[in-house]
């Protein structure tokens, strides 16, 4: 069950980069309603793939210079995940394209962490207060 949530919240996030980033967009779905729902999920379950198997390994290795920028090159690597996912999901029925790696990825991976961290902190713990 926390796994499906967790997909659900990715799927949300992107959908959220998807409609503010004009260069991030979702291709190769149908027009009914289902069909978008069921494209975001696919996309999100490969986000959340890419984020708990590459992402730790990617962090550990650029941790010299992430500490050296004072944390902003975790955006940096926020935008390569979203980049990877994209080239990931080529390989699916639905394709998740972000158009080039400065303006579109960097904003789309600060568009996701900051709906991702609204989200989980109202879906998944609601009851901290």
């Amino acid at each position: 069950m926390r796994i499906l949530l967790a997909i659900l919240l990715n799927a949300l996030a992107l959908a959220a980069a998807a409609l503010l980033v004009p260069g991030i967009r979702l291709e190769g779905w149908g027009d009914g309603l289902a069909a978008v729902v069921l494209a975001y999920v696919i996309v999100g379950a490969v986000f959340g793939v890419v984020n708990v198997v590459i992402k730790p390994i990617v962090a550990t290795l650029s941790l010299p210079i992430t500490c050296l920028t004072l944390g902003l090159f975790a955006i940096v690597i926020n935008g390569l995940m979203l980049m990877l996912t994209a080239w990931l999901t080529t390989f699916t029925p639905v394709t998740f394209v972000v158009e080039s790696f400065f303006w579109d990825a960097v904003l789309g991976a600060i568009v996701v962490s900051l709906v991702s961290a609204l989200l989980n902190q109202f879906v998944v713990s609601p009851q901290r207060a």
